[in-house]
């Protein structure tokens, strides 16, 4: 192995290890206690080399939310694939998997959804992280878009009830013995096969 691929891998397993160290650190205390110092410090790097990898805390934010954007994707795939092979199946297990991977990554989830990661959504220069997760319910959803509905715009519209639940639940603004009763009405009034 030459030194610049060691210097390349160095640098990637850092990369990793601030992403990671993020991630944990907003999952305990919430993103107010991610900062650059804080970072620097869990990691055991300086600040300069922190800074060397991302300009700052909005950039960190886009590699959590890009990567947990990836980890949505294969949860969403692998609930779909368990399904029976039936369309309603299907749709309720990708929904129940959507709101799962919100309810146990929080911080992450706020990091895709809710704060300035500094990422395009639903344009042309859309990291392909971001693009497979919305592929993810696109390819489940497609098949109960409904006769002359375009697919993505469905998807959109089903994706923004999810976010709504999610969000909503987590305020506490929806009573949780209700859950399972709301998922079932948007499987049953929106993605009807």
């Amino acid at each position: 192995m030459s030194v610049q691929e060691r210097k390349e891998r160095e640098r990637a397993v850092r990369e990793r290890l601030i992403v990671a160290t993020a991630r944990e650190l907003a999952e305990q205390q919430g993103w107010d206690a991610v900062t650059t110092r804080r970072l620097a410090e869990r990691i055991e790097y300086s600040q300069p080399v922190l800074y060397s990898h991302f300009r700052g805390k909005r950039e960190i934010i886009g590699a959590v939310a890009l990567e947990g954007a990836a980890e949505m994707a294969v949860a969403l795939r692998a609930a779909t694939a368990a399904a029976p092979d039936a369309p309603r199946a299907r749709v309720t297990a990708l929904a129940r998997a959507y709101l799962d991977f919100a309810e146990r990554n929080p911080a992450v989830y706020d990091a895709m959804f809710r704060l300035d990661g500094g990422l395009a959504f639903a344009h042309e220069d859309t990291p392909e992280p971001l693009k497979d997760a919305f592929a993810a319910l696109l390819e489940c959803l497609t098949e109960v878009a409904g006769e002359g509905v375009h697919p993505g715009l469905f998807t959109e519209t089903f994706w923004a009830a999810l976010h709504g639940l999610a969000t909503l639940t987590r305020a506490g603004r929806l009573p949780p013995e209700d859950a399972a009763r709301r998922l079932d009405l948007l499987v049953d009034r929106l993605a009807a096969p």
